[in-house]
């Protein structure tokens, strides 16, 4: 059992597949006897929880629990609170997190994992409603992997301006790679606005029409990008509020994601039965929420693999719309 989860915290981060399911029940340990919310949780939905010997039987909190209690496994005063982007009218999501840090190392140890050293590119972030908004985490990466990047060229914007055209424009002349962050509406206004070839730059969407525009699939957004940029495929982020990882797809819409986070499936018709692979409702586990809950269950369906990569077919009926992924398939 872990008592100091302090101590425990640098191995997250260099866990194997053959100690992830260890890792996963000792933090289970620390999670259902330190938080509150989650104990009873179990308490209710699996009460032979607390014995169990299997990480395969550890139960997922539903992540709507996020929007109505505090969701901490620590005493500890948050030093950053995380809040969802919703619709007007709908609760959004809090999550406290004790310690930025293991973000902060969650996110960049991700993106290098993927696309290498974060000062190879420059970052333009196109995140209108994010930016207007308090609390956001991808704001908080975004800034980060800025930073990190040390470039001149890029930044956040509201809209695809003169100002950010101008700038990929030099960079792809002068054969410099670019990140290109943005929600779909935004990079649809873009694609429309000036389309123009984007070969030395990664675009990446991380879904959110969010009433702007017209619902569209995700193979549909991305073929229309793809033509406008002239690119042969479209990245695209996983990511939520209640977590502190992310996984990434680099094309296709199949995600993959870090040694510290893990993708399960439940059946739509039966919350206990939890499986690796198959379709279903998604199951997060994020050994880096440590301080908060590890195994999450969304709101969204989807399919995960034999291999471990998943992607995301929808949403569950009578759930809230999240910005986050409001993409239908």
């Amino acid at each position: 059992m872990i008592e100091k989860p302090e101590q425990f915290i640098p191995s997250i981060f260099n866990t194997s597949d053959t100690d992830f399911d260890v890792c996963c029940l000792q933090i289970f340990q620390f999670q259902v006897n330190n938080n509150n919310i989650y104990h009873k949780y179990c308490q209710q939905f699996k009460p032979e929880a607390f014995s169990i010997a299997s990480a395969d039987e550890i139960p997922f909190l539903p992540v709507s629990f996020f929007k109505t209690h505090d969701v901490v496994s620590t005493d500890k005063k948050p030093e950053q609170i995380f809040t969802s982007s919703g619709t007007t009218g709908i609760t959004t999501a809090r999550h406290l997190v004790p310690d930025i840090s293991i973000y902060e190392q969650s996110f960049l140890k991700t993106f290098r994992l993927f696309y290498g050293d974060p000062s190879e590119y420059a970052f333009f972030c196109l995140l209108p409603g994010y930016l207007e908004r308090p609390g956001s985490s991808l704001i908080y990466m975004a800034q980060h992997l800025m930073e990190a990047s040390g470039q001149e060229q890029g930044g956040f914007f509201l809209d695809a301006g003169e100002k950010m055209i101008s700038q990929l424009q030099k960079r792809e002349l002068a054969g410099k790679k670019s990140f290109l962050l943005g929600v779909s509406f935004a990079l649809l206004d873009f694609a429309e606005k000036q389309p123009l070839p984007l070969k030395n730059t990664i675009i990446m969407e991380t879904g959110g029409m969010k009433g702007r525009r017209r619902e569209m699939t995700r193979m549909e957004l991305h073929e229309t990008l793809q033509n406008a940029f002239s690119v042969d495929v479209i990245h695209s982020e996983y990511g939520m509020t209640e977590l502190l990882s992310q996984g990434y797809s680099k094309g296709n819409g199949l995600y993959r994601c870090p040694p510290w986070m893990q993708v399960r499936v439940r059946a739509e018709d039966d919350p206990r039965k939890i499986s690796r692979q198959g379709a279903g409702l998604l199951c997060i586990i994020d050994l880096a929420n440590v301080y908060s809950c590890s195994f999450i269950e969304t709101a969204d369906v989807g399919k995960v693999y034999p291999d471990g990569s998943f992607e995301v077919l929808g949403r569950m009926d009578n759930s809230d719309i999240r910005g986050c992924s409001l993409l239908v398939v």
